[in-house]
């Protein structure tokens, strides 16, 4: 939270997973209207009337008011803890970007993302989510007194990575949450200055280094008890990071094999990350007979991409015939290439 890294500098550790939030945008022919669909669909006349708040701050912060139109699914809901809002914004300003053939570097799209969502529509979250669509792979953060992000990818061998993606495993506790809430309540105990909330936010930073150290050293079952200290901390922050439930949950996992083990974002609910080392049968059939569904993924290590750009596919065709045309005259031949 910027509460916490403008006093004392920040560290986020973090992996991008290949679920994806999928979003296209279009110039309208026939009218200048402004679409927008997602688990809702609106038509209206100029940007600022969107309830959309995201797709609103984007397209008035790039110059849309009106004739555009943005269509969005997502592999994981939102409130889930896995970032999907930030996902949203990184991902629209990507293809808007493309769209109006104004190519920026993949830091700018992600620090653009941190002042929206921060800035401009006061969101109480850190700079992790923006940072970890925009860039992919496990990059490691480290976020200076003044804001500025240093980023560096964790330099990790392919076949522990391989181990540290069988060895973790995701599960969706069912609920979602708003995280807004929970963010505030940290946020406020930060600027008051409360003891509890400032050193364990000391010990979860100085616990991101040690992962950081133990992954990197190709040590990840050290990785998975450094989690389990991670979340005897990370309960300390607020009394809605878990419910009874999600202490049941963690006390099964840990009798099933997990040796650590946190929920995803701020709490609350959204997805169980467990570390186990050699119970992975052992602790699907747990949280199976619990309800919980097991979340597959592998690690994404591009981030925010193009999928596929026509209008930037006939930009090069006509530049192509352009250049031919001008070839075959610097020849002295009659007629086209």
């Amino acid at each position: 939270l910027p509460s916490y890294y403008s006093k004392f500098g920040g560290l986020i550790f973090s992996a991008a997973l290949d679920k994806y939030m999928y979003i296209a945008v279009n110039r309208p022919i026939v009218d200048d209207l402004v679409r927008v669909k997602y688990s809702a669909s609106e038509t209206v006349a100029q940007t600022s009337k969107l309830q959309h708040e995201l797709a609103r701050t984007v397209l008035q912060h790039l110059g849309f008011p009106n004739a555009i139109e943005i269509i969005s699914m997502a592999d994981i809901p939102a409130g889930t803890g896995l970032g999907s809002s930030s996902c949203y914004v990184v991902g629209l300003l990507t293809a808007l970007y493309a769209l109006k053939r104004d190519y920026r570097s993949v830091k700018e799209i992600a620090e653009t993302a941190c002042h929206l969502e921060i800035n401009i529509l006061g969101k109480p979250i850190g700079k992790q989510d923006q940072y970890v669509a925009a860039y992919g792979g496990l990059p490691i953060l480290e976020i200076a007194p003044d804001g500025l992000v240093r980023v560096k990818q964790a330099r990790v061998d392919t076949s522990v990575l391989d181990e540290l993606n069988r060895n973790t495993l995701v599960f969706y506790t069912g609920t979602s949450r708003q995280a807004d809430a929970i963010l505030s309540e940290q946020d406020a105990s930060v600027q008051k200055n409360v003891k509890e909330v400032t050193e364990s936010l000391h010990r979860i930073k100085e616990l991101g280094y040690e992962i950081i150290e133990a992954i990197e050293g190709g040590n990840i079952d050290r990785f998975g008890l450094l989690m389990d200290e991670h979340w005897e901390v990370k309960k300390t922050l607020s009394s809605q990071i878990a419910n009874s439930h999600h202490h049941h949950l963690y006390k099964v996992a840990k009798e099933n094999g997990a040796l650590g083990g946190k929920i995803t974002g701020a709490g609350g609910g959204g997805f169980f990350v467990f570390y186990t080392n050699n119970r992975h049968r052992q602790l699907r059939r747990a949280m199976l007979a619990e309800g919980l569904r097991e979340l597959r993924y592998r690690f994404d290590m591009e981030g925010s991409k193009i999928l596929v750009n026509f209008a930037d596919g006939r930009t090069r065709h006509d530049r192509m015939e352009k250049e031919a045309e001008i070839r075959s005259h610097d020849l002295g031949i009659s007629g086209t290439c």
